[in-house]
């Protein structure tokens, strides 16, 4: 890794659960880190927390900065950051990169893609998986869009927050593999919280079942980390099933475009429809076994 960037000059838009921590990892790892969040008050509460500036805009946190790195809601609040005489965009150089971290389209991933190609400015669709606690650790999954060149200047820096960091394609790539890993979560929840269920309902051992299957071809990363959660019934913690629906219906939408099935997709969708209606919208994922529990 070149010298230039032992130390790179960054701007983090948006912290959240996610990209408060990310960004903390960033300011750990030496870098110059100007954060900027939508209420000011959290970016002054970064800044007393970690070393580095606050700013008040996107475009005054993007100004002068290498590489400015994103992590917000959805392709409303990206385009809100981007874009406009306030946004990241107007405050960046030639030559410099934008890292998104938000879960969001393709769509919104390729436009930004050519906006900033129109400035001199590399735009990369970088997704990331493993949730709030990958992100406390520094150990989440990076799925990215765009071109050689500015991922590979990237990258030892985005390491700071990451485990795994992989180019897979052009712009949008990044984005429609976060919705491929989003529909491959959703099946494998439901069908564990129906197994569950059936199981608390038998009367089992659940701990002794678990320990049984969980060493065989059932094994999944839900199963050893939300078992629990479920036959319990605490959910208060996790990924939230109001972004996990707003994933769903980027993934939906992304399958209309290319004429991919979702029909198992579509159906758990409703699931979670069903733990939102129930007041659930904050808890985490693994609350599809809540109205299998209580009918």
């Amino acid at each position: 890794m070149s010298r230039e960037w032992m130390m790179a000059k960054v701007a983090f838009l948006g912290l959240g659960v996610m990209g408060f921590p990310m960004a903390g990892h960033l300011a750990a790892k030496g870098h110059d880190v100007t954060v900027y969040n939508r209420t000011f008050a959290k970016a002054e509460a970064w800044n007393q927390k970690h070393k580095g500036k606050a700013a008040k805009t996107p475009k005054e946190a993007a100004a002068g900065q290498e590489i400015v790195f994103s992590c917000v809601g959805n392709d409303e609040h990206l385009r809100a950051v981007v874009l406009g005489d306030d946004g990241a965009f107007a405050g960046m150089g030639r030559g410099t990169i934008f890292f998104d971290n938000t879960t969001a389209s393709a769509d919104i991933a390729r436009e930004l893609h050519a906006e900033g190609k129109k400035k001199g400015i590399d735009f990369i669709d970088a997704p990331v998986s493993g949730g709030q606690a990958g992100a406390e650790n520094g150990q989440l999954t990076v799925m990215c869009g765009g071109e050689q060149a500015p991922f590979d200047r990237a990258k030892p820096v985005a390491d700071a927050y990451s485990k795994a960091i992989t180019l897979i394609g052009p712009p949008g790539s990044g984005q429609i593999t976060k919705m491929m890993n989003q529909m491959c979560i959703a099946g494998i929840v439901q069908g564990l919280a129906e197994a569950l269920n059936l199981g608390q309902r038998s009367g089992l051992d659940m701990e002794k079942v678990i320990s049984a299957i969980s060493k065989g071809a059932a094994q999944s990363w839900q199963m050893e980390n939300r078992w629990k959660a479920m036959v319990e019934g605490k959910f208060e913690f996790g990924f939230a099933v109001d972004w996990m629906r707003k994933d769903l219906g980027i993934s939906m939408a992304e399958g209309r475009r290319a004429k991919a099935a979702m029909p198992l997709v579509a159906l758990v969708d409703q699931f979670y429809d069903r733990v939102q209606q129930r007041g659930g919208g904050r808890w985490d994922t693994c609350s599809l076994i809540q109205p299998l529990q209580k009918p």
